[in-house]
Parts: C-alpha cells; structure tokens; sequence
C-alpha cells in the first residue's frame, strides 16, 4: 500500500448511513462536490459546483435582516431580498450561522481525509458483517481527484469495499491514482448519440467513451443509465448502448435507472430553474422492453440503483 496522505482534503457536502444501493451490502456513500456535467434532471444541484452553496428556504425566511448585514461580500442584495447572488457567493457559511430560522444552510465543507475515515469507522461493523462498504458519489468525484485517490487508498488500508459513482469524464492521466483501489465502478453512460448527450448534459460524450473502455481495463464495472423519456429510452438507444458495452471489459451488470423528480426542490433552494418537464414519466411496460434489450445482449438487468 502506498504512503497515505490523511491531510489530504477535499469538498464533502453529505455524508448518508445504512445505504442499500450503490454497491453490495450496507453502504456509506460520500457525496463530493463539483462535476462538469449540467444533466437536466441532476438530482443533486448542490454538488455541481466545487465550492461550498448556500441554499435559501423562502418559505423559512422571517425577514430580520441578519444575512443582509453579516455577509462582507455583499452576496444577499437588498434589491432582492435573502436572494444569494452565486456569482458573489464564496461559501464562507457566516450568513448560515447567524440565520436564526435556518432559511439559510450550506451545502459542503471541507474534510481532509483523517476526518472522513474517522466518520466511516462509526460504521465499519456494519461493512464487516453485511459485506457492504463504502462508496463515493457527487457530482464527479474524478473532479477532486487527488483527494479521492487518499481517501481510497485510506478505505483500502482499513479493509473495506470501494465503489464509485462516476460519469467517467475526468483526466485520464490520473487513472492510475484511482481506479486500483476501486472495487467496483458504477459507471454513468447517459447517451450513445454525441449531440444528444451534449444537448442534455452540457459535454459531449467522446471523452466518456473512451474512458469507459480504460476504467472497465482496471476495475469492475457496473453499467447505470438514468433513463429519460425522449431522450434515451427508445429501442435504438438500448441497442446501441448494449452494443457498445459489449466491447467493454468486466461488465456483468446494466442498471436502468427510470427518472425521477426527486431533488426538484433544491433548485428553488438554489434558485436555479428545473428545466424538465412535469409530466414525462417511464411507464412500467416501457422499462419491460428496455430490460428484455438488456438481458437478450448477455447482461444481467437491474432496475433502480
């Protein structure tokens, strides 16, 4: 095992206990902040950007003022009450601490990894017991690279699974500090077709491509795609996507993963617009034939997480 740097650190914004998804056995998942996807239906706004958010309850908010005058960046204009102006925002968290209603919380701090293991320790009897363990998740954690791969290798010297969620569109260069300490990686393939990819996810998908090919070279992986009426649920999406898998190293398993609108209400937290329309829905026969797709390519299907 390589030298472990514990004062390595990184941007968590939550951790979640007692997981039964996103890997074997009962998990704790880690979720980082930053990606450089923009996905329509992200579930987890909060984590697109690096730095520390500010998240603003309207419907807690008493107007006292308080805010206004404890943020010496001027993030919280008057010409727009308790609005947090992102762009001014550092995420310094003082407006969070003052707010006497918590309409204002923060969503990310910084943990060095001394300080995450020592959270999953509270844990690890239940790793042992149900063969579960631990599994990073964002945003991107290929976005804070350097940090992931401690925080791993960490995980590894205490004995315990490891899995990432990844979208796979991260610098390749840094692979190597990464991927052998992940057990398992559950890997987003979100669209075959480039120009759909990038029209709903802001990045176009080469890169994703053919870094699938050289994470399944170093890992075991678990295929997810979060399935989007009109988007990527039609026939020829599947069969393209199978296709493709295929020629991809130590992949036994494809999740569908139906969409959802759960999330929706951070981005008025965030004052962010959710973009997607209220009344998309997969029907059940819909995932049916998608799974028949799945398992007629030599794949074990799974649906949801």
């Amino acid at each position: 095992m390589n030298t472990i740097d514990y004062n390595k650190s990184g941007t968590v914004f939550d951790i979640q206990r007692y997981s039964l998804h996103d890997g074997p056995g009962i998990r704790t998942i880690v979720f980082l902040k930053g990606c450089p996807l923009r996905c329509l239906w992200c579930s987890n706004p909060e984590s697109q950007n690096l730095k520390p958010s500010i998240m603003f309850d309207k419907k807690s908010c008493i107007n006292c003022g308080k805010c206004l005058n404890v943020c010496k960046y001027k993030a919280i204009s008057d010409d727009k009450p308790f609005f947090v102006n992102v762009k001014k925002c550092v995420g310094c968290g003082e407006c969070t601490k003052i707010c006497p209603t918590n309409a204002l919380t923060l969503s990310g701090k910084e943990m060095n990894v001394g300080e995450v293991i020592t959270e999953l320790k509270k844990d690890a009897t239940v790793y042992r017991r149900s063969g579960g363990g631990i599994t990073l998740s964002g945003g991107e954690p290929l976005m804070q690279s350097d940090f992931v791969s401690e925080l791993l290798k960490a995980c590894k010297a205490q004995g315990w699974h490891t899995a990432m969620e990844t979208t796979g569109f991260g610098r390749t260069e840094k692979f190597e500090e990464v991927f052998p300490y992940t057990d398992l990686v559950l890997l987003d393939i979100k669209a075959m077709d480039s120009v759909v990819h990038k029209n709903q996810t802001g990045v176009s998908n080469e890169l994703i491509l053919t870094n699938a090919m050289k994470i399944s070279q170093m890992s075991k992986v678990a295929v997810r795609v979060p399935t989007i009426p009109a988007v990527n649920d039609s026939v020829e999406s599947f069969e393209q996507l199978c296709r493709f898998v295929k020629t991809l190293y130590n992949v036994e398993i494809i999740h569908i993963l139906p969409y959802h609108r759960f999330g929706q209400n951070k981005y008025e937290l965030l004052g962010m617009a959710y973009e997607m329309k209220k009344d998309i829905i997969l029907e059940p026969h819909q995932i049916e034939v998608l799974k028949s797709i799945v398992e007629k390519h030599g794949f074990t299907c799974i649906i949801g997480g």
